[in-house]
């Protein structure tokens, strides 16, 4: 017998609080229909910055991947990119291997073997392996250990751990760690910060650079701006971290407890009046008030025009695009539009903008990526007229959409203002097709 695909309107969600999120939004509590991955073709961890290309963020590092065939082969798509020609390895493990965690003596062996066919020696060989090792209790510390002294060089691991997602340190918080445990002490500048959270830099037009250079500072460090490995250790010199991505808090305080640099958060927004407070906070913690008018005024022009535009349109916002869902479709039905459907995985950081939504528009319905009715999921009578978002876009093709997943990460008023220029664009697009 046919179903419905399983959802919870925002007036539900906030009615049951954030210590009573509905299984069917957990991932560890039911079986997984992984749509966000199998849109792709291939694993969570390799499209975008997953754990294997955020594992070589470190200019000059190479990997090593641990894991069965099934495993590694999705990996392909990226090694195929010229960026990474000659940084992907394969250390392929058998039956056996899973059976006596035999492949574990080979590690070391295949880390001085890679590092002595390459023409440069890298700065830091990155191993990831998968939940195979996960299962088995594979000390890959130890392992690691072993590796540097055989090849004479840093090693780190990186965890492809699906089965941590939802656990104290996840796969991407935990590579964040890797790739800044390498930093060695150095004298502090008063002059410097670091911009941790992503694995490519912000938007060359973003804001957030001009008010830092506002507040004195002169060297804005981000690890993927980095030349080499050199600059990469300058790093250690920064005054203070600027966190702009929650996954990177851990890495934060290891800065802080290693290297005594202190750190300071900013979540990525869409709604321009927060933005704004945001930038308020933070300037007072500095001691500077910050001229963001001319940036304020460019991205709410673009809302404006957006919605002069297209004053009806009502979106279908996913979670594959470089935002929160919830905390974007707050910003849009503030905006004035409406937003029928929300795909997301529930957590209780994002559940204050459920209970603001709640407020303002309690019957936008909310569906799980993952959950496995997803499958009879049918959007004809949703009232969705745009998407944005990967998934959100697949499960509505007869729209307009904007994918909204590109490495150069959006943020601040820069960052809404792209996002309703890239809107307008697709719906310009949309009206002109035969």
């Amino acid at each position: 017998m046919m179903q419905d695909a399983f959802f919870c309107t925002v007036g539900e969600l906030a009615a049951m609080g954030r210590e009573n999120i509905p299984p069917q939004f957990i991932s560890g509590a039911h079986l997984i229909y992984s749509s966000p991955a199998t849109l792709a073709f291939n694993s969570p961890g390799a499209e975008g910055f997953g754990v294997k290309r955020a594992g070589l963020a470190i200019p000059d590092s190479i990997m090593l991947i641990v894991a069965p065939g099934c495993c590694g082969r999705n990996t392909s798509l990226i090694s195929s990119m010229r960026e990474y020609d000659q940084r992907f390895f394969y250390l392929m493990m058998d039956e056996t291997d899973i059976v006596t965690g035999r492949h574990l003596k080979k590690i070391p062996k295949a880390v001085k073997e890679i590092c002595d066919s390459l023409e440069k020696k890298p700065s830091v060989v990155m191993i990831c392996i998968t939940c195979v090792d996960a299962l088995l209790g594979t000390d890959m510390e130890r392992v690691c250990r072993k590796a540097e002294e055989a090849a004479g060089l840093p090693v780190r691991p990186c965890y492809m751990y699906a089965l941590t997602r939802e656990g104290r340190k996840p796969p991407m918080v935990h590579v964040r760690q890797s790739l800044y445990s390498l930093l060695e002490p150095r004298k502090k500048r008063g002059n410097v910060v670091n911009l941790l959270g992503f694995f490519s830099p912000i938007v060359d037009d973003c804001e957030l650079y001009d008010l830092l250079h506002q507040a004195g500072v002169k060297t804005i460090h981000e690890i993927s701006a980095c030349r080499d490995y050199e600059e990469y250790q300058t790093m250690s010199e920064a005054n203070f971290n600027l966190v702009l991505h929650p996954e990177a808090r851990f890495a934060a305080e290891d800065f802080h407890d290693r290297l005594k640099i202190p750190f300071i958060e900013l979540t990525r927004l869409y709604q321009i009046d927060k933005i704004g407070s945001q930038y308020r906070a933070f300037g007072k913690v500095l001691g500077v008030t910050f001229d963001d008018q001319a940036a304020a005024e460019s991205a709410q022009k673009a809302v404006d025009a957006f919605k002069a535009q297209y004053p009806e349109t009502a979106f279908a916002v996913g979670e594959c695009m470089n935002g929160d869902a919830f905390e974007l479709s707050l910003a849009l039905v503030r905006y004035g539009f409406k937003v029928p459907e929300i795909y997301g995985t529930i957590t209780a950081e994002n559940f204050i903008y459920i209970k603001q939504l709640a407020a303002l528009s309690p019957e936008t319905r909310v569906y799980s990526n993952m959950e496995p009715t997803m499958l009879y999921y049918d959007g004809e009578n949703s009232g969705v007229n745009m998407a944005i978002g990967k998934d959100a876009a697949y499960y509505h093709q007869n729209c307009p959409n904007v994918m909204w997943n590109q490495d150069r990460q959006p943020y601040g008023y820069a960052g809404v203002r792209r996002l309703f220029e890239a809107l307008t664009e697709a719906e310009n697009r949309w009206e002109e097709q035969p």
